[in-house]
């Protein structure tokens, strides 16, 4: 079920048609994009395909994934982008994004000081002119895409 007011459950409603960026990979539980609005490339977002407003409403089979994924696009983000470790948060409190999403953040060996921890959201906040292009996030998409399918990942990713 989807909810037409939440921004996740409209872009679900057109999986067929997104770019890349907003569909790296999927299965029948969960939708990787590339956040939109940020500095950071590869800055990803895992989002189940149904709506669900707490970690606590997702069903077993969705928990049951959920950490393969994590793992996954972890070890992804590694071999993409050469991060140093990644951070794995869910807030799910912003206005029109209450539908849970688990941020899989690339934690670059140089990041700043100041961007790290819970300091890496002011990477969502920076000026229009620092956000990653629309085909920078496509072709990380297919970067990350491909490593989902090869040794890292599975086939039906």
């Amino acid at each position: 079920m989807t909810t037409p007011e939440c921004y996740a459950c409209g872009k679900e409603a057109r999986i067929d048609e997104l770019p890349p960026r907003e569909c790296v990979a999927h299965d029948e539980h969960w939708r990787v994009a590339h956040a939109f609005n940020t500095a950071l490339p590869g800055w990803l977002v895992l989002l189940p395909r149904r709506h669900v407003a707490a970690v606590h409403d997702l069903t077993d089979a969705e928990a049951a994934a959920l950490g393969t994924w994590q793992v996954s696009l972890s070890r992804a983000l590694r071999s993409v982008t050469g991060c140093a470790k990644t951070y794995v948060v869910q807030f799910a409190e912003a206005e029109g994004f209450a539908h849970v999403h688990f941020h899989i953040v690339p934690r670059m060996a140089d990041l700043q000081p100041e961007h790290r921890g819970p300091r890496v959201f002011e990477l969502l906040r920076r000026p229009e002119r620092e956000h990653i292009p629309a085909d920078r996030a496509d072709q990380l998409a297919g970067a990350i895409r491909a490593q989902l399918q090869g040794p890292l990942g599975r086939a039906d990713r």
